[in-house]
């Protein structure tokens, strides 16, 4: 069996967590993408040290900023988490970044900063983003319908505030990515409780505590590997939680639905080819699972229908269409009618695809090519460094077990 590479879901959370906590923290189980490097240079800059030795790192918390610069790389979680962070602090700072991040939006953080007493200033919405704090506390509306990583960034901020908060949010899209972030926060020492989503308090004037940290594996870079499994063979990977919050853990529902076969052993997942069906499944919570659902969905008998293909626009690509023009090239017809992605089962023919610079679209590939009529090539496949660097050494390990 293969380790599940680590969560930069989680990675993330707990380098912020550990930044705003005086002291050591040891976190382990770190893989080394892009997204989650990006996280520690913030981290550095705004006042930790961190030394590195293999998947662990050992931070030294302590917010004092020493770059008036922080730089996110193309992590949308970097941006939007590191904004409200920023925001603690009566310095003037940027949070900027690069490539896509460039073109994400950031505007609907600027009502709740400025209510709880920051200032804020974006760049046509995105970044660039300028903040200065310090953040106090009070009232204050989120909107959530574009991302919840907006409120994750203010619920990892607020308790550090003067003064208690009370945030008011509308129409919240994948709270479980929101759960994700109340427990690293738990684990951490600090507490925010909320009415189903919609109302969030949090106490001020509390303080972070130093801790010794694991990494669970990441559903969201497992789910390619898991669906190669379901249409060619047989995969086994390690470091899942079948308990976990990640919103990814629904690709299990998946893959049941289309008639894959699952296995629990020693803490070893195990899924086999079964007789591949169409299915239905909303990702609307679980976004990041398209382009692997629609591989799936490509090699199994019938039309699949996937719901929240309107999450896709503001993600590395416009991840609707590109699957549609990507895939359209292997001879695999897919619609979109709002909300609803169609994918019709059939032949994948061999050819070649070019993943547009998202790391999904470039594993989702690797993963629809499993059993094509012939070799697909993919363009652009040192974009999985963003967030899994190794996909492609542990697909082609996986794949080169008998079956």
């Amino acid at each position: 069996a293969l380790a599940a590479p680590g969560s930069k879901s989680y990675a993330q959370r707990a380098i912020a967590a550990a930044l705003l906590a005086k002291g050591r923290s040891v976190l382990h189980g770190l893989t080394w993408c892009d997204d989650v490097r990006a996280a520690l240079g913030v981290a550095r800059a705004l006042g930790a040290t961190a030394d590195v030795t293999g998947s662990t790192a050992t931070l030294n918390g302590g917010f004092a900023p020493r770059s008036a610069e922080l730089h996110c790389g193309e992590a949308g979680l970097g941006l939007r988490m590191f904004t409200p962070i920023a925001a603690l602090h009566d310095q003037d700072l940027t949070i900027t970044g690069e490539g896509s991040l460039l073109t994400r939006p950031v505007h609907m953080l600027a009502g709740p900063l400025i209510a709880l007493g920051a200032q804020f200033s974006a760049t046509n919405g995105c970044a660039p983003v300028r903040v200065r704090g310090p953040l106090q506390g009070g009232r204050a509306e989120v909107d959530g319908s574009i991302s919840s990583q907006m409120l994750t960034g203010l619920l990892l901020a607020l308790p550090l505030a003067a003064n208690d908060t009370c945030l008011q949010v509308r129409d919240l899209k994948s709270k479980p990515y929101i759960d994700m972030t109340l427990a690293v926060m738990a684990d951490f020492g600090v507490t925010a409780e909320h009415t189903d989503f919609r109302e969030f308090r949090i106490p001020g004037r509390q303080s972070y505590q130093p801790r010794e940290y694991h990494v669970e594996g990441d559903w969201s870079g497992a789910a390619c590997l898991l669906a190669a499994g379901a249409i060619g063979g047989t995969v086994s990977l390690t470091g899942l939680s079948p308990a976990s919050a990640q919103a990814d853990r629904e690709v299990l529902l998946a893959l049941e639905r289309c008639g894959a076969r699952i296995a629990w052993q020693n803490h070893v997942l195990t899924v086999a080819k079964g007789g591949l069906r169409a299915f239905e499944f909303d990702a609307t919570n679980c976004p990041d699972l398209f382009p692997a659902l629609a591989a799936l969905a490509a090699h199994c008998t019938g039309s699949t229908v996937l719901r929240g293909a309107s999450r896709l626009a503001h993600k590395e690509s416009d991840r609707a269409s590109v699957l549609q023009e990507q895939f359209g090239r292997l001879g695999v017809c897919i619609e979109l009618d709002g909300d609803a992605m169609t994918i019709r089962g059939g032949p994948v023919a061999d050819g070649e695809i070019d993943a547009c610079n998202d790391h999904r679209i470039a594993m989702a590939g690797a993963t629809i090519a499993v059993a094509a009529a012939g070799p697909v090539a993919i363009q652009d496949t040192e974009c999985v460094a963003k967030s899994y660097p190794g996909f492609f050494a542990d697909f082609a390990q996986l794949l080169a077990k008998p079956h």
